[in-house]
Formats: structure tokens, C-alpha cells, sequence
């Protein structure tokens, strides 16, 4: 009698938060994860990862290495690797994003925030002459406090030189589109701006609830239309300057009107906060902080699981 049961559970679906180079973060994490769900249910589990693996911690060239793995060493898992703003932002800087689709030069998105230049130092050594503008900002110089991280910056404005260093090379060196293994090229490449799943699971106060799922590094923008917005993101549209459904703050945090009573779930990272509430999710507890922990939350049950936490032992 138990066979109809196991066909009708909810699959597992784990949701990892910004990880940005920690790497015994992630280790700690992917381990406590196992344990809160069970070896069987992990085995089989859909993974998302949230977006944002470079950049503020030590160690983004062995995450990458970390994640590169999973498939081999988890075969019956599936996984979903997000694009975060510093993921799109390294992997603009190595040439990795696909053209514009107007055929227009990377150099156009300048434009729009060419009066930042000067205060945020913009790369402006080898192959700058037709690269994003979020490459040239990564890349760039900046130096100071940063206030809403309470922090020094570590570089420039993304906090890149961690991972410039990670790979053996000094922050702003050209010397990096060499030093990137063509493995993890083809990774940063490979990243997706949105993903969406049909019949996840989730716990509600009206019991559990088969939903769509829209997974996204910050969120999607008030005030525009959910087809558009989903449109650009699957193409990838490298016109846009500064992506907001990558790296808005208040314009993504709430789920857009048109969403709301759909039982749609919207996903994310990139806050540097947990917010858990209906259908929103947001999964960022550490934003990179060296004192903070990272975080993934498991449907259906909303369990929140911290690399942190005494799983097991």
C-alpha cells in the first residue's frame, strides 16, 4: 500500500543562497543539507542554486570547482546553476556573454552610467574597448568604505579582487582571461538568468500546495510585465546595462501585482536578508560576510538549512 504514497510525495527541491567564494561554507552546507534531507531524498533532489559564487570571499576558484562536480559525483540529482550579478559581471569581464541581439557593441552600455565612471574607477586595460559595463565596473578600482556592507571594498565596486586572487592574479589584471580554466569558462557561460519549474511543492497554511516556481538571482520588477521580464532574461538580452532582475534592491523585492494570488513561487538570493513569506522567498543570509553564515531552504517543508548549523554530528 505504500508504492501509491511514494508516487504522490512532493520531490525535494533544495534552494541555495549567495555563496561568494566560501568554501568551507559550502562544503559545511551541502553536508547539513544531506542530513535534513535524508541521503534517499537528497540522492534524487532538485538543487537551484541561487546565483552570486565569486567575489567577497577567498576561494571562488575552488566553488566553481565544486559545482562543476556535482553532476558527476550526484548523476540522479538534477541541478540549476543561476546567473548573479557578480557572476554576470566576472563572466562579462572574460567575454563570456553572449552579443547583444541588435548586433550593437557592448560599449553602448556604458552610456547610461558613464558619469559613475571616474568615481568607480573602470577597468580600462586589455579588451575594455567593446566590454559590458558590468565587466569594466567589476574589474575597476575602488577603494574607501562601504557603507551598506559596512566594509572596506575589496577591489572594486563587486568586492573582485578575492577572486582575481583565487586564480593567481592581481586584481584588475588582464592576466585573468588566461588563468580561468576553459571548464570553468564554459560554467560562468552556461549560467541562466531565470528558471522556472512547474509542481513544486509547498507548504501553506491551507496545506501543501503544487505551484510554479520562478527562481531568479534578485527578484522581478514592479511595474513591468512578468512575459517581458521572463522574455529578456531567457535570452540572455546583453543590451541591458545594469539587469535589475539580477541586481534591483526594493523594485524586485515583492512578488509583481500580476503574480500575486496565482500561487506562483518567486525565488531568490542576492538580499543579504531571509524573507519567507507566502510565495516570496528570499535566501541570502550571509551577502558574502566573512561572519555570516550561508543559507538554502528545502521544499516542500520551507526548512531553512545554515552551513552553521550542528546537523549530524
Amino acid at each position: 500500500m505504500a508504492e501509491p504514497e511514494a508516487r504522490t510525495k512532493a520531490r525535494v527541491v533544495c534552494c541555495v543562497g549567495d555563496i561568494h567564494g566560501h568554501i568551507t561554507k559550502l562544503q559545511n552546507l551541502w553536508s547539513n543539507l544531506e542530513n535534513a534531507v535524508g541521503p534517499s531524498d537528497f540522492q534524487t533532489a532538485l538543487i537551484i542554486f541561487l546565483g552570486d559564487y565569486c567575489d567577497r570571499g577567498p576561494k571562488t576558484k575552488e566553488v566553481i570547482d565544486f559545482l562543476i562536480s556535482l553532476p558527476s559525483k550526484y548523476p540522479n540529482q538534477s541541478h540549476v546553476f543561476l546567473c548573479g550579478n557578480h557572476d554576470l559581471a566576472f563572466a562579462a569581464f572574460l567575454g563570456l556573454l553572449p552579443s547583444p541581439p541588435d548586433g550593437s557593441d557592448f560599449s553602448e552600455t556604458w552610456k547610461e552610467y558613464e558619469m559613475n565612471e571616474e568615481r568607480e574607477g573602470w577597468y580600462k586595460g586589455e579588451g575594455y574597448e567593446n566590454m559590458h559595463l558590468q565587466g569594466r565596473r567589476w574589474a575597476g578600482r575602488m577603494t574607501g568604505f562601504n557603507h551598506a556592507k559596512n566594509t572596506e571594498y575589496k577591489g572594486s565596486i563587486n568586492d573582485a579582487r578575492p577572486t582575481f586572487e583565487s586564480y593567481g592574479v592581481p586584481h584588475g589584471s588582464a592576466d585573468l582571461m588566461k588563468a580561468v580554466p576553459d571548464e570553468h569558462k564554459k560554467f560562468l557561460a552556461s549560467l541562466v538568468w531565470v528558471h522556472e519549474e512547474d509542481d513544486v511543492g509547498i507548504e501553506t497554511e491551507e496545506g501543501l500546495q503544487n505551484c510554479k516556481l520562478i527562481a531568479v538571482h534578485a527578484g522581478l520588477e514592479k511595474g513591468k510585465g512578468v512575459e517581458e521580464q521572463l522574455h529578456y532574461l531567457k535570452v540572455k538580452d546583453t543590451r541591458i546595462s545594469k539587469v535589475a532582475a539580477l541586481s534591483g534592491r526594493k523594485n524586485v523585492w515583492n512578488i509583481p501585482e500580476e503574480l500575486e494570488n496565482t500561487g506562483t513561487i518567486v525565488i531568490s538570493g542576492h538580499h543579504g536578508k531571509v524573507h519567507i513569506e507566502d510565495f516570496r522567498l528570499i535566501i541570502d543570509s550571509g551577502g558574502g560576510l566573512e561572519n555570516n553564515p550561508i543559507a538554502a531552504i528545502v521544499l516542500p517543508s520551507k526548512k531553512m538549512v545554515l552551513d552553521s548549523d550542528q546537523l549530524g554530528v
